[in-house]
């Protein structure tokens, strides 16, 4: 196996920093480039879950027969932006392609490879740094309207029993026996174990960046457009502030890696799935962990000083302003689960998740320069997935074994 003592990450979200500290402790010389720096983009706006268990595709049978009603009920989590309808089709249709019973058993398969340890891997990962504070180990809760409407998931929960997740179905009073605060909102419940939370998805990312470079790490803030080749090997990369040589590169842009990726020869297609939150400041209703709310779509997770309430799917690509639609209805369904809340202000944001149309990131060698390597495409899962996927990065590019069969991640797949 080759290694690259010097290396160039190009993207400083969860994976990048993952991706840059593991080498640095490999005893590579690494350089992080970002055009906004650590923890830009979806890395801060996310629900700040360790979701292990979040190994069930969205696209599952039968989603395609209530996809369109979705689409036009405005009490509906699921959004899209109507003009960019002609460029999302194609991708689109292969992502719906893969609502396939023996499909999503394999890449049900494939994400428990990478996430079955997430709490582990995030705990390995800040050991030593500032970051360690961040992490609140513990579960992670769904509440149902009803158990009929847990009964209504049973596919999901299945095949995360089969795939060795533990699953405890909850009443109303095991509910409120875990958190009091839960009392009388959910008529059912599901508990699911070694999970955990990140009190502060942003400040957690910039603390390891910290970490990367208290050790001697070198963050660049520039933008990527490419590469100089030579002998059919990047030998730079090409950046509004001039080129910066490396012996190897890894790509991690979230939702900005398809312009690099398509030129590196991958051809498993890429789009950005909008993410909303609203956070509600000094609010008087602390969970104890945070709670996926079925019937909404959304979790509501207890940071630092707020309650934040994530989620939504919107499909509109990079370039559009945010909906105001997802906003509302995020605030409406809080006001419906909790409304005795009580805050001093809020406050929005809309960010943008890499979904491949596989459901599956792209970990691994580029197809046409082999001293590339892509980390990207986690969707909602980014978070909670970048350690590890940082840690395998950098046993590739260090040299160092990987015990995995990571195929079903390859950037040469069909997606």
């Amino acid at each position: 196996m080759k290694a690259y003592r010097q290396v160039a990450v190009i993207g400083a979200g969860m994976v990048g920093v993952s991706t840059a500290l593991w080498l640095q402790r490999m005893g590579c010389e690494v350089t992080l480039i970002d055009r906004e720096g650590p923890a830009a983009g979806a890395s801060t706006g996310n629900a700040g879950i360790i979701a292990a268990g979040a190994v069930v595709p969205l696209p599952v049978p039968g989603l395609i027969w209530k996809a369109p009603g979705m689409l036009f009920d405005p009490r509906q989590p699921l959004f899209l932006k109507w003009g960019y309808l002609p460029r999302l089709l194609p991708f689109l249709l292969r992502y719906m392609g893969h609502a396939r019973q023996a499909k999503v058993e394999q890449i049900t398969r494939a994400l428990t490879l990478l996430l079955q340890d997430s709490a582990d891997q995030h705990q390995a990962l800040a050991e030593g740094t500032e970051a360690v504070q961040f992490i609140r180990p513990g579960s992670y809760l769904h509440g149902y309207a009803s158990k009929q409407a847990f009964e209504a998931d049973a596919y999901g929960w299945d095949l995360r029993r089969r795939n060795g997740y533990t699953v405890r179905e909850m009443t109303p009073g095991d509910m409120a026996a875990f958190d009091p605060v839960l009392a009388g909102r959910f008529g059912y419940g599901v508990d699911s174990p070694r999970h955990g939370t990140i009190t502060d998805p942003g400040a957690y990312v910039r603390a390891l960046a910290a970490a990367f470079e208290a050790g001697g790490g070198q963050i660049v803030q520039a933008s990527v457009t490419g590469f100089r080749e030579e002998d059919g090997r990047a030998v730079a990369a090409l950046t509004d502030k001039g080129e910066i040589a490396a012996e190897g590169f890894a790509v991690t842009l979230g939702a900005w890696s398809g312009g690099i990726a398509g030129a590196l020869g991958v051809t498993v297609p890429l789009e950005s799935e909008r993410g909303y939150h609203v956070e509600f400041h000094s609010p008087n209703i602390e969970l104890r962990a945070p709670v996926m709310v079925a019937s909404g779509k959304f979790v509501a997770t207890s940071m630092r000083g707020r309650l934040r309430a994530a989620g939504i799917v919107e499909f509109g690509g990079l370039k559009a302003p945010a909906s105001r639609a997802p906003f509302e209805l995020m605030r409406r369904s809080v006001a419906r689960i909790f409304p005795d809340l009580t805050y001093s202000h809020t406050s929005e944001w809309m960010g943008h998740r890499p979904a491949t149309s596989d459901s599956l990131p792209v970990i691994g060698p580029s197809p046409r320069l082999t001293n590339v390597y892509l980390g990207y495409g986690h969707q909602h899962i980014g978070l909670t997935g970048g350690p590890r996927t940082g840690r395998w990065l950098a046993q590739m590019m260090a040299g160092e074994p990987v015990n995995a069969d990571l195929s079903a991640f390859a950037a040469d797949r069909r997606g």
